[in-house]
């Protein structure tokens, strides 16, 4: 088999590839002047991908990682049938249809909070972009996706799996926390899993929703007197809530405080912010990011081994 990528993913792709024994093949992707994406199966690819079942690596963040996937798969399931008819009548033109065998791998799924309608007239994109790939692939495996219930209906395997290990193994060697907690009570079974995973106490924040755009915190009263604190969530945006949270925990007596994700977004100066707030931030590498220091390969070669058996 045959791990392969476009710019999108290319990191975790090359990781990836020794952890399940296949080859890794870059596929070509570039933008021309105005700023249109264009992707190619390099000709040196070509039997590879059509001996083998080939898993892409690609992620849907930004939008422009949505259309290089979409483009990528039919590239890809074009050379499988045996499409290649082009314009200077390169032979061959045509070879036999070898059947299916494209999977898609996905670090970071982009729309994935946009799950549910908030208002009337809203659209559930997380749905409609799984759908999209889901014509042109045969399975796909999602690290750590935000509400994995949206995609659980699908008629179309999915694998969803998480770096929780990953992170906890992070967090118990380098910081060694004695509290794990959960950003809102939705996401307690990510910070549940860490916290028995390292063998430690865990809770969460009460969350209340104002509206699509608008959530507030409560911190709950935490007996973290003296303690080192972990904020564990899937993902960290602009990080107000971890640093509002920080902020509680100190005034609650906590010695140190992190935060962990396996999605660093880091928008708006999120970095910068963080840094006032928090001893330390530990992300995935599932998008490329300063704070990179766990591997999401790892989880995702367990949920390929899966979907593949």
């Amino acid at each position: 088999m045959v791990v392969v990528s476009g710019s999108s993913g290319r990191d975790v792709a090359e990781a990836l590839a020794p952890l399940l024994g296949m080859q890794y093949v870059e596929l070509v992707t570039r933008r021309f002047p105005d700023s249109e994406g264009y992707v190619r199966v390099p000709e040196e690819a070509i039997d590879v991908i059509r001996s083998e079942p080939v898993i892409l690596v690609s992620n849907t963040y930004p939008d422009s990682g949505i259309l290089q996937t979409i483009l990528l798969l039919e590239a890809i399931g074009d050379i499988r049938k045996g499409d290649l008819e082009n314009l200077k009548g390169i032979e061959p033109q045509s070879m036999p249809d070898v059947g299916p065998g494209v999977y898609l791998a996905i670090p970071y799924y982009g729309y994935s909070r946009q799950d549910k309608r908030f208002s009337k007239g809203e659209v559930i994109s997380a749905k409609v972009i799984a759908e999209l790939f889901a014509r042109s692939c045969d399975g796909m495996a999602i690290l750590d996706l935000h509400a994995p219930a949206v995609l659980e209906d699908m008629d179309f395997p999915v694998k969803f799996v998480s770096a929780m290990p990953e992170v906890a193994e992070r967090l118990a060697n380098v910081v060694k926390p004695d509290f794990i907690l959960s950003p809102d009570k939705g996401a307690i079974s990510r910070a549940t899993e860490v916290a028995n995973l390292i063998g430690c106490e865990f809770s969460y924040l009460e969350k209340t929703r104002i509206d699509a755009h608008t959530i507030e915190h409560t911190p709950k009263d935490l007996d973290v007197n003296g303690k080192v604190v972990a904020i564990v969530d899937d993902m960290i945006s602009t990080g107000g809530t971890i640093c509002r949270a920080s902020d509680a925990l100190r005034r609650q007596g906590a010695k140190e405080v992190h935060a962990a994700c396996t999605h660093g977004l880091f928008t708006g100066g999120a970095i910068s912010r963080l840094a006032n707030h928090v001893d330390g931030v530990h992300s995935t590498d599932s998008l490329p990011n300063p704070r990179a220091v766990v591997s999401a390969a790892p989880a995702l070669a367990r949920g390929l081994k899966e979907l593949l058996e």
